[in-house]
């Protein structure tokens, strides 16, 4: 295989991993995952939003009792995810880390 058509496969494939639908899906992966795990009493403080004027623009809204499930589900889910995708949720991930330390105090 040509080097052309290797890098244009390779673009395709991250263009793919970071379209709208592709990262709704996986939030509603984890979401899903993250709400099989807490208890039932948590399940309603789990959410995500997906902006409908900009679809690349979402809102996860989430306990911080539960935020260190949801880490664990994006940590499980990143090896199963294209290669773009998961440096977004990667990226997700360390915000989410953030501002759980910055809120906890620590």
């Amino acid at each position: 295989m040509s080097i052309e058509l290797t890098l244009d496969r390779m673009v395709r494939e991250v263009q793919v991993g970071l379209m709208p639908d592709i990262l709704a899906h996986w939030y509603a992966v984890i979401v899903d995952k993250t709400k099989a795990l807490i208890p039932d009493d948590l399940k309603d403080k789990v959410s995500v939003e997906q902006d409908y004027h900009l679809p690349m623009k979402f809102r996860l809204n989430v306990s911080r009792r539960v935020v260190p499930t949801l880490l664990s589900v994006i940590d499980d889910s990143m090896k199963d995810m294209p290669y773009s995708t998961r440096m977004y949720f990667e990226t997700v991930y360390n915000i989410i880390v953030k501002e759980y330390n910055s809120i906890a105090g620590r």
